[in-house]
């Protein structure tokens, strides 16, 4: 049986089938209106900010579905993405 070399990164195919899957957990996660004291606020939260630290590590780029705040607003969906 041969052996196929593994790939070191990810196709642009890939990358884009990954942005649109990233896109819709991200819709997911922000749309519930939850009280930012609770538990399943701070989980989702936890979550979210790996989701778009993971799309800027594959894509070198910050997420294209999130508007950022500039200060005077929430981001897009409800959510203020935090800066790193």
């Amino acid at each position: 049986m041969a052996r196929t070399k593994l790939s070191k990164q990810l196709s642009e195919a890939e990358i884009e089938r990954f942005l649109a899957e990233a896109e819709r957990l991200h819709k997911s996660i922000v749309q519930p209106l939850l009280s930012p004291t609770s538990e399943h606020y701070r989980a989702l939260q936890s979550t979210h900010e790996a989701l778009l630290k993971t799309v800027k590590d594959i894509t070198g780029k910050d997420a294209p579905f999130i508007q950022w705040s500039d200060g005077s607003g929430a981001a897009s969906y409800g959510w203020v993405a935090p800066r790193s």
